[in-house]
Parts: structure tokens; C-alpha cells; sequence
């Protein structure tokens, strides 16, 4: 799941961000408002949560969640803040966000409170994705063949998992690695250039151990796709 981040607080932005990367969530960080809306109406990147601390250099957190709803976006997003009252809150559900977390907070309360958002959203609720024969658990990270001869559900990695998803996400359509890149690497990560067709043969893989019908294609000299069997 892709994550925008707009933390302006150094230390507490790169411990937001480790703490969800190693939940699994692909995160991009951000430390200013302006910037944090042009990476939100890119056409590049497709965000689903986001995390706004209230008080940003250039747009604020609050004008960040009014022009999201002015345009009819449901991204869910979670308000960060020091402000406390009661009238700041009323005011930061009143402009967009769906939840508020208060500074300082513990970690666990913020994936628990994101957990929470994803269980409201519906385009997020469900812990499972099936595309053909494959389904894809994200509560276990695994993946499993559902037709045919049952096998034993093969252990996904991180990243496996990230990518499996996107593309039963879009099943028969040719997708870039550029495109598979942006999706699942954070924008300032260092991977190297073939980092998806490496990933990409270690996904196939573990597809190959459970004998499923659907298929990566590889379209040669444009990408990829997932065949559904």
C-alpha cells in the first residue's frame, strides 16, 4: 500500500517513515505542503492513505485535506497535530481528515489508527485479493492456488507481495517497469535499474511452485503483464 507522508519534523518524519516501511507500506516523505501537493496530482504515483502534519512549510496540512475534498478525493488521511483542543479537532475533521492523532504519540497507535482508516475505506477493507486462480492474503503475506490441485501458500516478501498486487490489480494490461518502479519504490530510494526484473523472476518463482494458471508475461521491450488463468 502507497503512503504519502507530509512530516516537516526531521526526526520524527524518518521514524514515521521506518516504522511503516516495515510494515509494509511503500512511503513517500515529504517535508513541505507545496511539494506534497504536487506528488499528490502527479500522474505518476496513486496514493492510498496519507499522513499530514498540521503545520507545513507552504500549504498546511488543513489546506491540504480542503483541496483534496474540493476535487471529490477520498483518499483516506490522517491528521497529525500538537493542537490538542477540541475546536482544532472539529476543525481538522471539519476540513477533510478522517482521524486525528495528537503529538507526541507511540507508533503502535499510529498503525492501529491506520489499520482503523483502511477497515472504513472500502476500495481497502478487504485482507485478500483474487485474480484468476491466485489469491493473494495480505495478512499473511502469502499467495495460494484456488482451483485446481490445492497447494500449500508460498511466503511472499515485502516486495514480492507489493508487486504481486499491483499487478492482479491490473490484470491483462502491459505495465512498465517505470511504472512498476513508481508504484512500489518510494520515490527516494536508491533501486538500481533492473531492481524489477530481478524481484520479477523471484516472484515467478514461487508462482511455479504452486502450478498456477495465471501468468507474468513478459511483453518484450515494454513490460509486463499478468495473464489471468
Amino acid at each position: 500500500m502507497r503512503l504519502l507522508l507530509v512530516e516537516d519534523e526531521p526526526d520524527l518524519g524518518a521514524a514515521i517513515q521506518q516504522t511503516l516501511t516495515q510494515s509494509a507500506y511503500v512511503v513517500d516523505w515529504v517535508q513541505d505542503g507545496d511539494l506534497a501537493w504536487e506528488y499528490l496530482t502527479s500522474n505518476w504515483t496513486k496514493y492510498e492513505m496519507a499522513v499530514f502534519d498540521w503545520l507545513l512549510p507552504g500549504l498546511s496540512g488543513i489546506e491540504l485535506c480542503q483541496r483534496l475534498r474540493s476535487q471529490s478525493q477520498a483518499l483516506p488521511i490522517l491528521m497529525l497535530t500538537a493542537r490538542d483542543s477540541m475546536e482544532d479537532k472539529v476543525m481538522g475533521l471539519d476540513a477533510g481528515a478522517d482521524d486525528y492523532l495528537v503529538k507526541p504519540f507511540g507508533m503502535a497507535e499510529l498503525l492501529a489508527r491506520l489499520r482503523a482508516l483502511q477497515r472504513r475505506s472500502p476500495q481497502l477493507q478487504s485482507q485478500q485479493l483474487q485474480a484468476g486462480d491466485l489469491l493473494l492474503d495480505y495478512s499473511t503475506r502469502t499467495v495460494m492456488q484456488v482451483s485446481g490441485q490445492q497447494h500449500t501458500p508460498v511466503s511472499l516478501t515485502t516486495k514480492e507481495l507489493q508487486m504481486l498486487e499491483y499487478l492482479m490489480r491490473h490484470p491483462d494490461r502491459i505495465l512498465t517497469s517505470e511504472q512498476i518502479r513508481a508504484q512500489i519504490w518510494s520515490l527516494d530510494s536508491d533501486s538500481f535499474s533492473n531492481v524489477v526484473a530481478a524481484q520479477m523472476r523471484l516472484l515467478r518463482r514461487k508462482l511455479a511452485d504452486i502450478e498456477c494458471k495465471s501468468t507474468i508475461e513478459t511483453v518484450r521491450g515494454v513490460g509486463y503483464r499478468f495473464v489471468v488463468g
